[in-house]
């Protein structure tokens, strides 16, 4: 007990990275950005030669639509077998697993006590049940990775990345039964959300500081904070997150459906920061069509940015210095609709996470994966089809005439439900999810097919959903062009809540049927 400050102090930031290709955290950093700064093995003279390295079927039990997620991955572990580079991976059933990449070898399992016993249904693909928070690593001293996790009934987990051991007890961060996103490390502090109201929690900030064990909460009065890269963190140690599914009126102390920005004081509790409110939050509200993606964070030409977005499917640009300007209210620039014409709620917009690079030249890029199909609105100046099941748009961040904005740059190929983006040495690597992601369907009578018995009427239910799935894909693109460089193929399952990684010539991609894909190239 007397080493864990020690230990807490050591612990920098899940986004630093420490080695060069360590993917330590979703997002691969604090500010959620995406982008791989120091991958060198995958080119853009190689990335053609990709092919499956190993597959692996890992012993998850999936809950609704959901199962495991993307490794996070640790270069050079000191393990009894030697230095090995480790994966490890989440699944919603309270299970992390440790994954020699070099092989596809399983290193070790851990599985969670203090579930729920017997578990509940495993019919609502809102609120699973399970552990739907992506962890994240730390490297705490050479050779020597901890793992956070934070189990269904959450606790907050340290395990050694070197064979899944405690490093320190199981200890009380959020009410359990909840939906906390992706963890997120930063100056020795925890932090998570979570959304939907899940096992009856109010939706909040979470923040557990490791040196003095203190835990805080913020509730902004909003909805889902949902964003599937849980929250991003600003140099300054802002804490970001959108607040979907309630109103925006600041008056009442109530910031749904806008970005809120909280940080930590010294007396290591949660406090507003900033915040934003689209102007037309309450008609995205009614419209159910909600913030409801990580925002991305970078610093460019001296100012602080961030880009947020929702269903509705625009990209607002923000300072981070006044967000929203005096009122609030304001962006720096609004662009015009990516993709959902039809302004649905289900099946279109934006729903995976959006991604920032900069490339050899210092031009800031901006990438917006979405669903369905590209909007009559959009055009870019290369475009490699009108995509009608998703895509992935590139933006460029311009100052004209004083007034900084989004530029289209380029459109993707067609992708099926298009998800993450994760940006390596000049590619970017994007997959379709391939799910069916429908949740309005035909009014039939309740015991045919399609009707409540099988998740009719207004549902996300599995019971339809999963048999009308598809195939997901992986896919790599010229992050200059968007022109493809390679791609998968269909796998032979799809996936819903997860993500990608890619580090050291690898690039990583789990579906629902628990199997976890390793593409490369030869190193």
């Amino acid at each position: 007990m007397r080493t864990r400050p020690i230990v807490a102090a050591l612990v920098l930031s899940a986004g630093t990275t420490l080695l060069a290709t360590d993917f330590l955290t979703e997002g691969v950093d604090n500010a959620r950005t995406g982008w791989v700064k120091d991958e060198k093995i995958f080119t853009l003279a190689n990335v053609g030669s990709t092919r499956l390295l190993w597959k692996v079927k890992l012993d998850s039990a999936p809950r609704a639509m959901h199962n495991l997620f993307a490794p996070l991955i640790a270069e050079r572990v000191e393990t009894p077998q030697g230095v090995r580079e480790i994966g490890v991976v989440a699944g919603i059933s309270d299970d992390v697993f440790g994954i020699d990449v070099a092989t596809g070898k399983q290193l070790w399992h851990r599985r969670w006590d203090g579930g729920p016993n017997p578990a509940p249904p495993a019919n609502n693909t809102l609120c699973p049940s399970g552990q739907t928070a992506v962890p994240t690593l730390a490297r705490v001293a050479p050779g020597k990775y901890t793992v956070y996790a934070v189990s269904w009934d959450g606790r907050l987990r340290q395990i050694d990345a070197a064979n899944g051991q405690d490093v320190a007890p199981p200890e009380k961060f959020i009410p359990g039964g909840g939906k906390p996103y992706a963890l997120n490390l930063y100056n020795g502090v925890i932090y998570t959300a979570t959304a939907q109201g899940c096992g009856g929690l109010t939706n909040a900030f979470y923040s557990f500081d490791l040196a003095s064990r203190k835990a805080s909460a913020f509730i902004p009065a909003g909805g889902g904070l949902w964003g599937r890269r849980g929250a991003s963190i600003s140099p300054e140690g802002i804490v970001y997150l959108g607040t979907g599914d309630a109103l925006f009126d600041p008056s009442a102390r109530r910031l749904g459906n806008g970005i809120v920005g909280v940080k930590i004081d010294a007396n290591k509790q949660l406090q507003l920061a900033d915040y934003f409110g689209a102007p037309n939050a309450n008609w995205l509200f009614r419209r159910d069509l909600d913030v409801n993606v990580t925002p991305v964070l970078f610093d460019y030409r001296n100012r602080k940015f961030l880009v947020g977005t929702s269903k509705e499917c625009r990209l607002w640009l923000l300072d981070r210095d006044a967000l929203g300007g005096e009122d609030h209210r304001t962006t720096l620039h609004t662009t015009p609709l990516l993709c959902n014409d039809a302004q649905a709620f289900d099946g279109k917009g934006i729903w995976g996470a959006l991604s920032a690079w900069q490339d050899a030249r210092g031009v800031q890029w901006v990438l917006a994966p979405f669903w369905g199909p590209v909007s009559k609105e959009f055009k870019a100046p290369i475009e490699h089809a009108r995509p009608t099941g998703g895509g992935v748009a590139a933006y460029k961040v311009e100052e004209r005439a004083g007034k900084w904005q989004l530029t289209p740059a380029w459109l993707s190929r067609d992708m099926d439900l298009a998800e993450e983006a994760v940006i390596a040495n000049g590619i970017v690597f994007a997959y379709a999810a391939g799910e069916d992601a429908s949740q309005v369907v035909p009014d039939v009578a309740w015991n045919e097919p399609g009707g409540p018995t099988y998740g009719g009427g207004l549902s996300s239910g599995p019971g339809r959903r999963v048999p009308n799935s598809r195939k997901a894909a992986l896919y790599a693109l010229d992050a200059q062009t968007g022109k493809e460089l390679w791609s998968s193929g269909n796998l032979e399952s799809w996936n819903h809540f997860s993500g990608l990684t890619v580090a050291n010539g690898r690039a990583y991609i789990a579906t629902f049927d628990g199997v976890l894909y390793c593409f490369g190239v030869a190193r």
